[in-house]
Order: structure tokens, then sequence, then C-alpha cells
């Protein structure tokens, strides 16, 4: 109980945890409740798997929803910006209680939109060719803007700011990809590499969204150290990353020619690399050739890799696999993919809670742990509350309590308040604590524990 509640500690909390063990010893009908762990579901916001937007409803649990944008869409002027498709796609998934992934393209295999037409006018060059690197779909034409082109290098730049102040921080947005760059906005032009964006363009780009974006995770497609030969360093920067052949090619074969593989690349780039999960969300797509068959026991397909060790080696908190949701899956596939699914990102538990009532205020103490394999990465806002019998909210009470950086080795993290007995509602019944989702009617975040003790909003409620 010890090592519970005294690590990480600060001296002005030591008093309260006096009181806490006085109280245990001398009054035992007061004692601390220690609560079961059960595994949290695996539809918590912000986490999961992820299918296209406009998934059937009752394929399998997610909270997550993602969708590809042409910039073409969005600017139409060098100055000129028009919101209304992204503003239909986020209000599109938020009807349906999720939040939103997007991607902004330019070029993208099998389609001419994307290059703002205003560019093409004032002179930008375009490269069309076939790009073979597509499967396990059909060979595609695709057009490669010249990325050198100042105007197109300054309207990137543009349009990053102008939607940086629009959607910073909207609580639509789970994770932007970055985008914008090479095929499918992947960062690279496989298998023409020399049409790809230099260096300077990609750093320029990055230096916006960086400008740009200070609360909505932004992810890159490949991690880079200072010798990275195709992409400039992004080891020290504010980004996530998004690997989009999960489990395909995600773990280091020893193997020159895989090189390129996530951890293969995560590891030559560094140790500010391996330990950018601590700060910036992972995430992805799971390879298209394995979607589905991924969660089976053995999977058929002879290059797919044991996907609980990736996500174990990623600290992967959302994957896309529009497989479990384009068909029915079997009872046991689903299953596995759910088990799979809660292993994903954070998961907090609450170890144990004590109110200890004294004659002017009610002291309480939760401890919190994170048994997931990843923090929580947005900053959402912790809520303690008296509740009536009926989980009627009757007061909300002014906590500084944060669950951001709570990293799965981490021990515990104490949360302590104390209620004057003045400020005790007449119909008080319990006191209550939610992670709030600060999209209107999100789904609640859940903790892992009994779904007995929350209730429909969220609340959780301390015995």
């Amino acid at each position: 109980m010890t090592s519970l509640l005294t690590q990480n500690m600060t001296p002005a909390v030591l008093p309260l945890l006096l009181t806490f063990f006085f109280v245990a010893i001398a009054a035992p009908a007061h004692s601390q409740t220690f609560l079961t762990y059960v595994a949290a579901p695996a539809d918590n916001p912000l986490k999961g798997l992820v299918p296209y937007a406009r998934p059937h409803a009752d394929r399998f649990p997610h909270s997550l929803e993602f969708n590809y944008l042409p910039l073409s869409d969005l600017m139409i002027g060098p100055d000129t910006f028009e919101w209304h498709k992204l503003e239909e796609l986020l209000d599109d998934i938020a009807s349906r209680r999720h939040q939103a992934v997007f991607r902004i393209w330019i070029e993208y295999p099998g389609t001419k939109d994307g290059i703002p037409a205003f560019l093409e006018k004032d002179g930008l060059q375009v490269t069309e060719w076939l790009n073979t690197n597509t499967e396990p779909f059909p060979q595609q034409m695709v057009r490669t803007p010249d990325y050198n082109n100042p105007n197109l290098r300054a309207s990137l730049k543009l349009f990053i700011a102008a939607m940086g102040v629009r959607y910073d921080g909207d609580p639509r947005i789970g994770y932007i990809t970055a985008g914008l760059l090479g095929t499918w906005g992947e960062w690279h032009t496989y298998p023409r590499t020399e049409l790809m964006a230099s260096k300077e363009v990609q750093t320029e780009v990055m230096d916006a969204f960086e400008a740009a974006f200070r609360n909505s995770p932004v992810l890159l497609r490949y991690p880079a150290g200072v010798d990275t030969w195709a992409h400039a360093p992004n080891h020290l920067r504010n980004f996530g990353y998004h690997d989009d052949s999960f489990a395909w090619a995600t773990l280091d074969t020893g193997k020159k020619e895989d090189n390129w593989f996530y951890m293969s690349a995560l590891q030559a780039a560094g140790p500010a690399a391996l330990d950018k999960w601590k700060t910036f969300p992972i995430g992805g797509e799971i390879r298209p050739d394995l979607w589905g068959q991924i969660f089976d026991k053995n999977p058929a397909h002879k290059q797919a890799q044991d996907i609980a060790e990736c996500v174990r080696q990623t600290h992967a908190t959302w994957l896309m696999d529009t497989g479990m949701f384009q068909e029915q899956q079997s009872p046991t596939r689903i299953d596995n993919a759910i088990r799979q699914v809660q292993q994903m990102g954070y998961e907090f538990h609450i170890v144990s809670s004590h109110a200890n009532k004294g004659p002017d205020e009610t002291t309480v103490m939760v401890a919190v742990r994170n048994t997931g394999i990843a923090p929580f990465y947005h900053n959402w806002k912790v809520e303690f509350a008296a509740l009536d019998g009926d989980d009627k909210v009757l007061q909300m009470y002014p906590i500084t309590w944060e669950i951001t950086g709570l990293l799965p080795a981490d021990e515990p993290r104490i949360w302590t308040v104390s209620i004057p007995e003045s400020d005790l509602p007449e119909a008080f019944s319990r006191f209550a604590v939610r992670i709030a989702n600060p999209l209107p009617n999100g789904i609640p975040l859940r903790f892992a524990n009994k779904a007995s003790l929350h209730s429909d909003s969220g609340w959780f409620r301390l015995p």
C-alpha cells in the first residue's frame, strides 16, 4: 500500500496521506476501497480500429472514422479557402458520436483531382505517370506536381496556417495525418522517388504544421533522423507517426532490404524517435492485404506479422482496418479483434478510492493507473461532482486533476480533493469522477472497472 500512495507525492499531499492512514486504522468502516480490474470497452474514445466514414454501424465497435479530402476541395485561390467539404465530413462523423481522423491529399492514383486549379493555371508543372505501387488494387495513373514550385510551396504554408486557425483543438477531430506531400499524402512517390518533395519542402510543411496545430495531434508517415536519405529529420519535432503498412512492414526483420519497415526506421531515427509514443500518438493502417484476417490465430497471408507484437512494440493507439467493417465477420474473428483493440492505446483503471468524512469537510482520494500501452494525448478535462441517487449532478467542484502524461509504467496517480461540509448538497448520495469528452454527445471515456459503476453520461460512481 505504501508504494501505491507515496510515489510521486509532493510535500503538500503528505498531510492528507497521513490522515488517510490514521482513518484507515482507527475507523475500519472508512477504509480504502480497492476496485476490481475489468477490461475497458473496445469503443473507448480516440483509440481502436478506424473505418472509413459512414461504416456499417453494427460490424465492429469503434469511436473514430477516417476519410481523405483533396486540397482542391478546400483551396480555390492563393488566399481563398472553402471549408464546407471538411465541415460536412466532421459534422457527419460527429453525428454518430465519433471523432474524425482525416488527411488532405494532392495526388491520388486513379483521380485527376487534388491539385488546386489556380496553381496549374499559374504554371505549375505536373507529371502524369502509371503508379505500379498500388497492390492489392489495380495500377492507376497519378498526377504529381512539381513540389519545388514557389507558388505551390507558398500555398501549402498558407493552407496549413488557415486550417490551424479554424480547426486546431476542434472537439470533432481526433487526429490529423499530415498528408499533402506524395502519393495518397503518404510522403513518398515510390517507385518514382525523384518526384518526391525535397527535404527543404518537407521542412517547410512541418514548420507550418507545428506553428498551426498546438492542440490537435498531427502524425507523419515516416520516422526520420538526421541521416535518413529520403525524409527531413522529424525525430525531435512535435508529431506522432502513422505506420500505413501495419503488421506487414512493421517489425524489424534484420534484412537490409526491409530497412524501411516501421520499427527499423524508428530505430535508425534514434532514441528520441523510439520514445515518441510517450508524448505523441502512434496510429496507422493495417495493410489492406491483411484486413480482417490479421486477427485470426494463424493469418493466411505469408507476409503477416504478429499483430499483438506489432501493437506492443509501436505503442499504437489507433489503426485503420476497413475489412472489419465492410463484411460481417465471424464471431471468433470479432472476439479476437476486440481483445486486441483493448490492448491498444490508453486504458485507465481506478485502482482504489477513499472518502474520509471529517467534522468540517470530506476528503476524497482516488488512485488511477494506466493499464494500457500508451498515454492519453488529448487535454480532456477531468471533472468531479456530487450526484444524487439517480445519478443527477447536484454540484461540480473545481479541481486541477489531469489524465495526460500518465504512462503505463507509472505508479498510480493520486487525485485528492477536500469538500467543505457546507458545499455538500442536501440530496447528496455519492461522489463521481469522469474524463469529459468535449464532443457534445460524444462516447464517454470508460474506466477499466465494472460497467455497473459507470453512468450513461460517463460519470464513474466512486464507491
